[in-house]
């Protein structure tokens, strides 16, 4: 299976990024933070909206005005919080569906907005199962894929915080010393997979192979079969025929153009 990490810079207007931001020298995916948030607007809400929450009404309960507004911005880092962002507003269609999805989705989307955690996820998928990882050799992946950006403080708690992240959406285990365990994969978890690929300019099969896709930690046949689910769920057109694959995202889409570069 391949791993390409790279994003067309025509991605962003759909919310992914391609400067790195450095959220994760500071953050973890802040999961439990993002259910809060996501659970209290069922509603679709304004990016305004979402600040207020954090920021005014203390949504999140942070000891200090400081700590509310820096809370804001990793959030709006990691899932950019605006509706009129489609990876954020898909994410926010398909969060519901689905309790146990939402680690995943959570990190295929900070992984879509993180370009320093999607340079370092291929090391993490290369793992075989089992095998353990220690917040240091995640340190070094950072050196490797960054040569020079990052002093060996802040490399150290890039390793931790990116080790968490994915021990969080199941990809690790462990508290200190990690193990590579396999993920599960879910339809709703495919289908944002799936868009996010698209909105890189990935289309039909290729779509399958992706770095989000590969997250998943199935065979191409195992997410198809779940992209079979995701289609008669609604959340995805799927269509098959021998070597032809269609994928089309009618509702998670709506009211966009063409992402097609």
């Amino acid at each position: 299976m391949t791993t390409d990490s790279r994003v067309p810079r025509s991605a962003s207007t759909y919310g992914l990024r391609i400067e790195p931001t450095g959220t994760h020298l500071s953050s973890t995916l802040k999961l439990e933070e993002l259910r809060v948030l996501l659970a209290s607007r069922p509603v679709p809400a304004t990016g305004d909206a979402y600040r207020a929450a954090i920021i005014e009404q203390n949504l999140l309960g942070k000891p200090t005005a400081s700590a509310r507004r820096i809370t804001f911005e990793r959030l709006r880092e990691l899932y950019g919080l605006d509706p009129n962002m489609l990876a954020f507003r898909a994410l926010k269609d398909l969060w519901d569906a689905d309790g146990g999805a939402q680690p995943m989705i959570a990190l295929l989307c900070s992984t879509a907005r993180d370009p320093i955690v999607r340079a370092m996820t291929p090391f993490v998928l290369r793992l075989p199962m089992g095998v353990t990882v220690t917040p240091h050799e995640f340190a070094e992946e950072a050196e490797h894929q960054f040569p020079g950006k990052f002093v060996a403080t802040s490399r150290e708690r890039l390793g931790r915080n990116v080790s968490s992240s994915w021990e969080k959406a199941g990809l690790l285990s462990g508290q200190q010393t990690k193990k590579r365990v396999r993920s599960r994969a879910r339809p709703t978890s495919l289908a944002y997979a799936l868009l996010l690929g698209d909105l890189c300019g990935k289309r039909g099969q290729a779509l399958f192979t992706t770095l989000w896709a590969n997250m998943l930690d199935a065979p191409i046949h195992e997410l198809k079969a779940l992209a079979v689910t995701a289609s008669r769920q609604g959340w995805i057109e799927y269509r098959a025929a021998g070597d032809v694959v269609e994928v089309s995202f009618r509702h998670l889409m709506r009211d966009q153009g063409d992402p097609t570069p």
